[in-house]
């Protein structure tokens, strides 16, 4: 497993529409991905109310965990873009 962490660029965290686009994108690959705040128990990245039910915020890091390591650069870089400004 193939691990990254990175910091939530979006006003709101991850909540309502940056989640919705989040998890669509984790649906569309295919992969077993999970998501967490370090040193928590990870959650199913494709699952919007999981990932909303985390609560992240502005700034707050999160640990993406997935097999497939091109994968994990893409998410990475969604999780690192405003997603409210699209």
């Amino acid at each position: 497993m193939t691990e990254r962490t990175v910091a939530i660029a979006s006003k709101v965290g991850l909540h309502a529409r940056p989640a919705m686009l989040f998890t669509q994108a984790v649906a569309e690959t295919g992969a077993k991905v999970t998501i967490a705040r370090p040193g928590e128990t990870p959650v199913d990245a494709s699952s919007i109310l999981s990932v909303m039910g985390l609560g992240m915020l502005h700034g707050e890091e999160v640990v993406l965990t997935t097999d497939d390591p091109d994968v994990l650069d893409a998410l990475a870089t969604l999780l690192s873009t405003d997603l409210d400004a699209r």
